[in-house]
């Protein structure tokens, strides 16, 4: 699982002034919010787009405004061809407006010929400095044009890329600041959004609860001080099965520790909202680490993490299979060493699923055909599925070794899968290609707890976390999913912008714990999410629904 260490208390007190500077922005610009006018678009084929988060700015690219002064929200900007205003061959942009207005145009800080410099603007009219961050691109500054009523062609004569905001009415004062947001070159590569991209979306979010569906204080909580991460939830029946990690601490002592003595909880639910506890499968020791290496001095299970059942036919029994560490005290990541087990249920069948368990052994731990790229965390999760008579599993890595020679404790950042293979779900599971490289089509830095099932078409699809962004990380922030034909080569991921449709509780998304079926092509997704100002991390549900269409263009396009 993604760790944090000692500076963990620095990043946090970090992340709350910031969360206080954008709630203070918010409150200063709920008083002057700008007037938009309307316009239409002469003689071209350009789009418009509304300016939120995630808005997708330049067609033919995969560029998304992911941080954007509140002055900004909810105006019209206008979808510009990427490549075509870089390199000058764009054509015109002819706008029509009734009244006098301001188009807003975002300028780049780049000195480069490929994009439009400042002094191409001709009046400097500069309203907001830093007020936009688009991914893979410089920081933008905010330029107020103002034009006349009539047909105009905006910038013309001039090369170089730019974007169109929005346009104002020209009857307000506008107030120069500076927003101070981040140069958008943090985050890259660049992402596909869901429904923010040149690409039809194969899933819409189409609602769920506005709130957790598993808060503190709720019936089942006592005794967890830090919430949830991570785990799987099924369906059985009418029933859901939820079987996450839970961050139970202890009281009285720092909020760290929540993360080293854990429990795997077992919930169940008729609707994923209401939630039940019914037992604990698993309790960790929550004891540390007497050296910093992997070494049997350790207690290797101080933590346990990221519970997967996974029902086996031909043994008419769940199966479970679990991450355990050692924990260091003072060495980041302070899980390491991941051992992965695998439990059976004591009763048989479907209905066996709340066990008890008996475990049954470690079937994937470091050793000799370990890599270094699988870090000081590795092996930090597992999921298997089955491929025709063959059995895969992700397994995963965290903070890389470059070499073992920087083994225990000099360790980079990366979070990543890779497949292992097994003739059955007992094992024994070997690593592919002898774990050699990871897989980084689906996204190069960060992939964590994929879970595997199939799309109505028998695509195979892997929903997971996108990883923070927060804690010093600009990642998605989002969850993701990732398609394959064969259940081996996956494709780049796509990313779930759920607060969309509903309301956004959360600072750090975190894990999806499954992908149900529900009939009519909706689906249900419960996952993890963190609100940086509690220390609890609460459960959510989400509903999304399958486009058949995009789905079966998905198949014919990864058979090719």
């Amino acid at each position: 699982m993604f760790s944090k260490n000692t500076k963990h208390n620095f990043k946090l007190k970090t992340a709350f002034l910031a969360l206080f500077s954008i709630c203070l922005q918010l409150s200063v610009t709920a008083q002057n919010a700008w007037k938009p006018a309307s316009f239409e678009i002469v003689k071209s084929n350009y789009k418009t787009f509304k300016t939120t988060q995630y808005a997708h700015v330049f067609s033919g690219s995969k560029h998304n405004i992911v941080r954007l002064a509140p002055e900004l929200q909810g105006l019209t900007g206008i979808e510009l061809p990427l490549d075509k205003y870089k390199n000058g061959t764009n054509a015109p942009l002819q706008l029509k407006f009734k009244e006098p207005v301001m188009v807003l145009v975002g300028v780049f800080q780049d000195k480069n010929a490929e994009y439009l410099q400042v002094n191409q603007i001709g009046n400097n009219n500069e309203i907001i400095s830093n007020g936009v961050t688009i991914t893979g691109l410089p920081p933008v500054d905010v330029y107020a044009i103002p034009y006349g009523k009539g047909t105009h062609t905006i910038l013309p004569n001039q090369k170089g890329l730019f974007t169109v905001l929005g346009v104002l009415k020209s009857d307000q004062q506008l107030n120069a600041r500076d927003a101070k947001f981040p140069d958008g070159k943090l985050w890259n590569p660049t992402f596909i959004v869901e429904g923010f991209s040149d690409e039809k979306p194969l899933f819409e979010v189409i609602g769920g609860e506005n709130k957790p569906v598993i808060d503190e204080g709720m019936s089942g909580t006592d005794g967890i001080q830090g919430g949830f991460e991570g785990g799987r939830v099924v369906k059985v029946g009418d029933t859901y099965h939820m079987f996450p990690t839970e961050r139970a601490g202890e009281k009285g002592v720092d909020y760290y520790y929540d993360r080293v003595k854990t429990k795997i909880g077992h919930w169940t639910s008729k609707d994923a909202i209401h939630w039940k506890r019914e037992s604990t499968i698993y309790q960790a020791s929550g004891t540390y680490a007497v050296t910093e290496d992997d070494n049997p001095m350790n207690d290797r299970r101080a933590a346990i993490w990221s519970y997967m059942p996974v029902f086996n036919e031909k043994a008419n029994k769940w199966y479970g299979y679990y991450l355990a560490y050692t924990v260091s005290k003072e060495i980041e990541p302070n899980h390491s060493f991941g051992r992965i087990w695998r439990c059976e249920s004591t009763v048989d069948g479907i209905n066996g699923i709340g066990g008890p368990y008996k475990d049954m052994g470690i079937i994937m731990e470091p050793g000799l055909d370990s890599q270094p790229w699988e870090g000081r965390q590795g092996v930090a999760s597992f999921f298997p599925y089955q491929v025709g008579d063959k059995y895969f599993g992700f397994y995963s890595g965290a903070y890389p070794f470059n070499s073992w020679a920087d083994y225990p404790k000099k360790s980079g950042k990366g979070w990543f899968v890779a497949l292992a293979e097994s003739k059955s779900l007992e094992g024994p599971w070997l690593r592919m290609n002898k774990g050699l490289e990871p897989i980084k089509t689906m996204h190069p830095l960060f992939v964590e707890n994929p879970i595997v099932s199939q799309l109505p078409n028998g695509l195979y699809i892997a929903i997971f976390d996108g990883g923070p962004d927060g804690w010093g990380h600009h990642l998605p922030n989002m969850i993701a999913y990732s398609l394959s034909a064969d259940g081996v080569n996956w494709a780049e991921a796509h990313y779930l912008p759920i607060e969309t449709k509903v309301d956004k509780w959360w600072d750090i998304m975190r894990t999806p714990l499954c992908l149900i079926p529900e009939g009519n092509d909706v689906y249900t997704i419960v996952y993890n999410a963190i609100d940086l100002k509690r220390r609890f991390h609460p459960t959510g549900m989400v509903k999304v629904k399958l486009n058949k269409d995009v789905m079966e263009s998905k198949l014919k396009e990864l058979k090719k």
